[in-house]
């Protein structure tokens, strides 16, 4: 290498970067200790931004483009370095490459749950999670406030501070949004639209903007989707007779599959009774179209309809085939509370005559053994 090519090299004629990576939001030019020359090219690509530096203060800003630097396109360089006739020599200053696309892959989630205020279910506690989309919009605001002289500020920097305001902001969002747990599947693009104006009016200040927020999942606590499953199966169901009827089924199957228990054998005389009795009744009307029904004694009287508490809920009506089945099953003992109409209030079952004879044929409970 001769002199001159020697002399040449400690200057800089481009000024460029060709991103190689998916992750770099700033990148340094790695001018070193050479200069820059004045009358240098340089080169802007789109979804980039140039920042020319002096001594720790921001200066020029170049959109995408091609230039030649000369002191009329740095024109505070030119004032900060105190070049008022024109300058022509080499100078140096440190350039930031900025990058202003956006950032598609980042992700969001709550490690701890959120609990906002539901109209139907009370205090509710959430778990969501989902994407974001990030971008820069003022690179000079990005470098004071969050990159400063890092030469190669990255994603996965500033990640971490994104889900933290993200996730301080998706409480208030959800609770302000008056949209019914139950409905919040069918609203979290609108939840999204206005979590992304929030993130970005909050994120100003460092010069980042979040054009597009994703709600993938919002998920409920497990006591919670059992009390709608519940709700789920009563609607199926029709009413609270049926719904009983069909617990009882549940309990009927259950019991049969377990060797032993007794279940199938109590609840199955019971509930057996009780569906003849009702397939009599649905019958009754479509016979009597058909033909004159003949001379007969009155129908019988009306069978008693009982309430039982349980776990501290009303259940019922219950008729006394339907009781013995219960019995059968456990879930009415001595001690459960029993009502029906003309009782002054709620009584053992043990105290009730009518319901006391069926315990009869139930062992009492094993004694401790020793």
């Amino acid at each position: 290498m001769g002199l001159f090519d020697s002399i040449r090299g400690e200057f800089i004629d481009i000024v460029e970067w060709t991103d190689d990576s998916r992750d770099t939001i700033v990148w340094r030019f790695p001018r070193h200790d050479n200069e820059i020359k004045m009358g240098a090219r340089l080169v802007v690509r789109e979804s980039q931004t140039a920042v020319f530096v002096n001594e720790g203060r921001i200066a020029d800003v170049f959109q995408p483009g091609t230039y030649t630097l000369e002191t009329q396109n740095l024109p505070l360089l030119s004032t900060l370095k105190g070049w008022k006739y024109g300058f022509d020599s080499p100078f140096k200053a440190e350039v930031y490459f900025v990058t202003t696309r956006q950032f598609t892959d980042m992700k969001w989630g709550t490690q701890n749950p959120v609990i906002v205020r539901d109209p139907e279910f009370g205090m509710v506690r959430l778990r969501a999670f989902g994407a974001f989309a990030a971008r820069v919009v003022d690179p000079a605001a990005l470098l004071r406030e969050l990159a400063g002289t890092d030469p190669q500020f990255r994603t996965e920097e500033v990640q971490e501070y994104l889900r933290q305001l993200i996730v301080g902001k998706l409480g208030s969002a959800l609770a302000n949004s008056g949209v019914p747990m139950l409905d919040l599947a069918t609203q979290q693009d609108v939840i999204g639209v206005k979590l992304a104006s929030v993130l970005t009016q909050e994120l100003t200040p460092v010069g980042i903007a979040v054009p597009k927020f994703i709600i993938e999942n919002i998920s409920l606590p497990p006591e919670v989707e059992q009390a709608i499953d519940t709700r789920s199966r009563m609607g199926i169901a029709g009413n609270l007779d049926q719904y009983t009827q069909f617990q009882a089924a549940d309990a009927l199957g259950a019991g049969a599959r377990t060797p032993g228990s007794g279940v199938g054998e109590g609840m199955g005389l019971g509930l057996g009774m009780a569906a003849g009795q009702r397939m009599a009744a649905g019958l009754a009307p479509q016979q009597s179209a058909a033909a004159p029904a003949p001379a007969g004694p009155p129908p019988l009287p009306a069978q008693e309809q009982w309430f039982v508490g349980v776990n501290g809920a009303q259940q019922g009506p219950y008729d006394s085939a339907a009781l013995s089945g219960l019995v059968g099953a456990g879930t009415l003992t001595r001690t459960t509370l029993v009502w029906k109409d003309g009782m002054s209030g709620w009584l053992p079952a043990d105290q009730v005559p009518g319901i006391s004879g069926l315990f009869g044929s139930v062992p009492p409970p094993l004694p401790p053994q020793g």
